[in-house]
C-alpha cells in the first residue's frame, strides 16, 4: 500500500514505462555518472498541508532502513541540497543501478515523508498515523485486520476516482474469494489452485493473471555447512529433478505461471532465460542414493511463505514421492518474512519474491554473500558482482549478470520451481481494475480505478 499512501521522486506510472518522473518533474545524470540531480514539482503537499521540499528528500533518504540500505549508503557519498526544489546526489563512483534501486519497488527508498512531522511524532507516532504525498491519505489501522484510506484531492496526478479504500487482511484464499462473490470486495489478491477455479467458473467475476517480476523457489539454507546433508551437490540436484514444475503450476497456478530454470524471473531485465530442469524421479532417487540415502531421507520441516500452501503441498508431495520426506510447517506471513530475514529458517523452504528491479537487484538480495536473504556464497560471485555494478557497458553488463546467474545453477544454490503470476479476481462494480498498469508492480495505480455508475 506504499503508493496509495506516498509518493517517490521517480517510480512506475501508468503507460509510462519503467521510470517515469513523481514528485520530481525531471532528473538528470552527469556525464561520468557521479551526479544524479532531481527538480521538484512546484507546490507539492503532504497531506497535512505542509509543502513538500528537499529537505525532506534528503530527509527521506538518511532515513531509509528497508532491504536496500547496505547497498544504496555504500555507494551514495552524499545528498546536497541545492535549492528549494533542487537536490543532487553524489555517488562515490558509478554505478548504473542507483535509478534503478532509488526508484522502484526493488526497494521504495525513493518515497518522500515529512521531515516536519516525522520529527515531531517520531517514528512510533508516525507509524500510528503516517502522513505522505500520495493519492490516498490514510484514514484508519487495525492491526492484521484493515487499512482505510480515503482519496486525496490535492494530489498532483489527478484526483482519485474512488473515494475510499478499505485494505482487508483476509489469510484464506476461500473467504477471499466468497468476499469476492458477495460483493463485500471488488479485487481479491493471491488465489490459487480450486480457489482461482472458482473465480474463473463465475461469469460476473475476471481472474487477471499478473505480469510481474515474481518467482517460487525453494532455499537450501544449509548447503555451505559440511555438517548438513545439503551440503552435498547431488542431494540438492535430486530436489530440482524431483519436482515436475508444469503439474505444480497447473495444480496451484491453472497453468498461468511459467516453469523457472533459475530464479530471476524471465520478465526482469537481464534474466537468464535458462532451460527448466527436467522432471526425473528416477535420476533424483538415484542421486539419493549415491549421496548415502538409498531408503530416502527424513528431511524435516518444510516452511514454505504463506499464502501460498497449494503450491508448497504440490511441492512436498513430488519431493515425497522421490524419497525426500518432509512436512509442512505453516507459520505466519509477517513471522516467515522476519525469520527469513534474520536466517533463522533451516532445511529446506519455500520462498517467494516479487519486487521490482533488475536482475542485479535480485542478485544483490538472494546470491551475494552479503545480500539481506542470503545465508551464504561464494568469492567469485561476489567478485562478479561487484564488476557487474561498476560496468557501464549494457552488454558487458548483462554478461557479467548472465554468468552470475549460470554459476547458481552449476552449483545448485536453489531450486527454481515457477515465474509467478498472482492470479487476482475482479469483481462485478469494477469498471477499471488498472493492475499490471505499472511496470513490474501487481497492484494497481490506485488513482485509476474507477467503480461502474451504481
Amino acid at each position: 500500500m506504499l503508493y496509495a499512501l506516498h509518493d517517490a521522486l521517480v517510480r512506475p506510472l501508468p503507460g509510462k514505462g519503467k521510470m517515469s518522473p513523481s514528485l520530481a518533474e525531471s532528473w538528470s545524470e552527469s556525464p561520468d555518472g557521479l551526479v544524479y540531480e532531481f527538480k521538484l514539482r512546484r507546490d507539492l503537499k503532504f497531506h497535512n498541508g505542509d509543502p513538500v521540499t528537499t529537505e525532506d528528500v534528503k530527509f527521506s533518504f538518511e532515513r531509509y532502513r528497508g532491504a536496500g540500505a547496505k547497498e544504496i549508503q555504500t555507494r551514495v557519498q552524499r545528498v546536497d541540497i541545492v535549492d528549494p526544489l533542487t537536490v543532487r546526489f553524489y555517488l562515490k563512483e558509478p554505478w548504473p543501478d542507483f535509478m534503478t534501486f532509488y526508484g522502484t519497488t526493488a526497494t521504495a527508498a525513493g518515497i518522500v515523508v515529512p521531515k516536519k512531522y516525522v520529527t515531531q511524532v517520531g517514528d512510533e507516532g508516525f507509524r500510528k498515523h503516517p502522513i505522505g504525498a500520495g493519492p490516498y491519505r490514510f484514514v484508519s489501522h487495525k492491526p492484521g485486520i484493515e487499512v482505510v484510506v480515503e482519496a486525496y484531492t490535492g494530489y498532483w496526478r489527478r484526483v482519485p476516482a474512488v473515494k475510499r479504500f478499505v485494505m482487508k487482511s483476509v489469510p484464506e484464499g476461500t473467504t477471499r474469494v466468497a468476499m469476492l462473490k458477495n460483493v463485500e470486495a471488488d479485487i481479491a489478491y493471491a488465489l490459487d489452485g480450486e480457489d482461482a477455479l472458482n473465480v474463473r467458473r463465475d461469469p460476473r467475476l475476471q481472474l487477471v493473471p499478473s505480469k510481474h517480476a515474481s518467482i517460487y523457489w525453494i532455499e537450501f539454507a544449509e548447503q555451505w555447512d559440511p555438517k548438513s546433508p545439503w551440503h552435498d551437490k547431488r542431494m540438492r540436484l535430486a530436489v530440482n529433478y524431483a519436482l515436475n514444475r508444469q503439474s505444480i503450476n497447473e495444480a496451484s497456478c491453472l497453468g498461468f505461471c511459467p516453469p523457472a530454470g533459475v530464479i530471476v524471473p524471465r520478465v526482469m531485465e537481464f534474466a537468464l532465460q535458462a532451460p527448466v530442469p527436467p522432471y526425473d524421479p528416477q535420476k533424483a532417487k538415484q542421486l539419493l542414493a549415491e549421496a548415502g540415502y538409498p531408503n530416502g531421507i527424513d528431511a524435516g520441516d518444510f516452511v514454505p511463505i504463506p499464502p501460498f500452501f497449494t503450491t508448497a503441498e504440490a511441492a512436498v508431495n513430488y519431493l515425497g514421492a522421490s524419497g525426500i520426506r518432509v512436512k509442512i510447517r505453516p507459520m505466519e506471513r509477517a513471522a516467515f518474512y522476519a525469520a527469513w530475514r534474520e536466517k533463522k529458517l533451516r532445511g529446506l523452504f519455500m520462498v517467494a519474491a516479487g519486487n521490482s528491479g533488475n536482475a542485479a537487484s535480485r542478485v544483490e538480495a538472494f546470491m551475494y554473500s552479503k545480500g539481506s536473504n542470503a545465508y551464504g556464497g561464494y568469492p567469485d560471485l561476489d567478485d562478479l558482482f561487484h564488476q557487474q555494478g561498476r560496468e557501464r557497458d549494457y552488454a558487458k553488463r548483462e554478461a557479467l549478470l548472465h554468468r552470475i546467474q549460470q554459476l547458481t545453477i552449476d552449483r545448485v544454490m536453489f531450486a527454481p520451481i515457477m515465474d509467478y503470476r498472482t492470479l487476482r479476481g475482479v469483481g462485478p462494480r469494477v469498471a477499471e481494475h488498472m493492475l499490471d498498469a505499472q511496470h513490474l508492480i501487481p497492484f494497481p495505480a490506485y488513482e485509476d480505478v474507477r467503480l461502474k455508475s451504481q
